[in-house]
């Protein structure tokens, strides 16, 4: 049982709940996320928490059984931060009312000081520039605060969007101060947690310690499987699970014909070469590409691949006496996009391979280590393990591979154009010095054919796609600025290098509104 400090995040399912934790976690704060459904008085009583944090969400406080928080959490003497649907929240509870139908606010906005209120508490720092920028995202609004509360701040579309009860220590905005499009909501959340008495005493050294002895519990003297993809999540999970339960772990590297350019190889090998942990690499290109073999809607091809990485599993697992988990590098961006982290009503994105638990068919139970970290923070457990550099720094893979770089129907042809496309625009990348310096790049192969001139002769081949983008948790993300000599350097080199090509485009597409990747 941990002795942290505690922080009580209660979700009403807003896709930004993880976040929350991800800025304290920065701050040094131990944390833990609870869908407002299994929040009980007794639940309440146990934890302890020190303070309380009530999360966005998708509903609406004026709709007939919307989410409530318990009102223990009001009684327990604790400071109480309300985001979003949170402040609603505690509006609606505590004797305020809020409206719909007003109208909606998403994105950028600012936040002036409201008159003859001073910004104290959680918000003392702030509107130093006579304004604070702020991402909003929402519907409904505070028409009328409850005894106690006043006005700090306030926009056209959010009259109340910063308020504050001193006595108690609530304090409530109407924006999100845990994305990066809200300047200074690192500056509120470090405010509180202040405010709240919290020393900062949780550090990934104490994650890494805290996950093994969970992984210990958990497996026992039993023997774990591990899906290994040679990327940065999936190699970080089988170094911690080998430094929980040492030989009782194996390793599966699995080769869907999905891969990039000499990948196979180049996996096995850096990982037989820096670590003693069994491996065995399978060859199943075959059996994924046949099963593939016309399909182009994005999910089926998803859900195939995730079918069929069970099925491997479980042929390999037959193999390994006493095997009776599956270990996967699985993310919180990953299981946010799939279904809600809580359990919650937050909207589904898309599937991912590797979410969503195992068939009883399959006989394994999960083992998901990383299930609630952020790839930085996977980045950041990799050194805490001491990965070799060359682990940590790769660019995300996804589990699905070029499949999802490859919208329409998947042939081999294509997937061979894909994979020297690809390799041509990383070395590009790596040439000017750039790879570092961006999140993920990748080529996605287009399922049009254009026409062109090469020579004094016609073509009629397919057009590619390059992306790279930067971001901090691949929760949101922006384009990389390259530059136009970069741009038309590399598109000269791919359609000169790579038959099958003969025009390129460069996307600059933001997550959100698009993904990262194009499936």
């Amino acid at each position: 049982m941990t002795q942290h400090q505690r922080l009580l995040i209660i979700d009403f399912g807003s896709q930004v709940t993880q976040l929350i934790a991800r800025r304290l976690r920065e701050l040094n704060v131990y944390c833990e996320i609870h869908p407002f459904n299994s929040v009980t008085d007794a639940s309440l009583r146990e934890m302890a928490p020190q303070a309380v944090i009530l999360s966005g969400g998708p509903a609406s406080v004026t709709q007939d059984d919307s989410p409530r928080a318990p009102q223990a959490v009001f009684d327990m003497g604790v400071p109480v931060f309300g985001i979003c649907y949170g402040q609603q929240v505690m509006m609606e509870q505590l004797g305020g009312s809020v409206e719909a139908g007003h109208h909606a606010e998403y994105g950028r906005a600012f936040i002036a000081p409201a008159p003859g209120h001073k910004a104290d508490g959680i918000f003392s720092g702030l509107f130093d520039t006579g304004r604070e920028e702020v991402w909003m995202s929402h519907g409904d609004r505070v028409t009328s605060l409850a005894p106690g509360f006043e006005v700090i701040g306030t926009s056209p579309n959010a009259p109340m969007a910063m308020i504050a009860d001193e006595t108690r220590h609530f304090y409530a905005v109407q924006f999100h101060p845990e994305v990066h499009h809200t300047p200074n909501g690192r500056t509120m959340l470090e405010n509180f947690v202040r405010l709240a008495g919290f020393t900062g005493d949780w550090t990934m050294a104490s994650y890494k310690d805290e996950a093994i002895r969970k992984i210990r519990e958990q497996v026992g003297d039993r023997k774990v499987i591990c899906g290994l993809s040679g990327g940065v999540d999936s190699s970080v999970a089988a170094v911690l699970i080998h430094e929980a339960i040492g030989d009782q772990l194996t390793c599966v590297f699995v080769d869907h014909g999905l891969l990039r350019l000499n990948e196979g190889d180049e996996v096995v090998k850096m990982f037989r070469d820096n670590y003693n942990i069994p491996l065995i690499a399978a060859d199943e290109a075959d059996l994924f590409l046949g099963q593939l073999e016309g399909v182009s809607d994005p999910e089926t091809k998803r859900k195939i691949i995730g079918g069929l990485f069970i099925d491997v599993f479980q042929k390999y697992a037959t193999q390994i006496e006493g095997a009776d988990f599956l270990a996967q590098g699985t993310l919180y961006p990953d299981v946010i996009e799939s279904v809600s982290f809580s359990g919650g009503p937050s909207v589904t994105i898309k599937s991912h391979h590797n979410v969503g638990g195992l068939p009883e068919k399959m006989g394994l139970k999960l083992v998901e280590p990383l299930r609630e970290l952020f790839k930085d923070e996977v980045r950041e457990l990799g050194r805490e393990l001491g990965l070799p550099a060359s682990f940590i720094g790769r660019h995300p893979f996804p589990g699905p591979g070029l499949a999802i770089r490859c919208p329409g129907e998947i042939t081999r042809e294509k997937l061979e154009i894909l994979r020297k496309a690809d390799a041509v625009f990383i070395d590009q990348i790596r040439k000017h010095g750039l790879y570092d310096d961006i999140w993920q790049a990748f080529v996605a192969i287009l399922p049009v054919r254009t026409v062109g001139v090469m020579g004094d002769g016609r073509t009629y081949d397919f057009a590619c796609a390059l992306r790279a983008v930067n971001s901090v948790d691949g929760m949101t993300a922006d384009y990389y600025p390259f530059t136009h000599e970069f741009l038309g350097e590399t598109a000269t080199r791919i359609i000169n290098e790579v038959k099958g090509i003969n025009r390129c485009t460069y996307d600059i597409t933001s997550k959100p509104p698009g993904t990262i990747e194009w499936e």
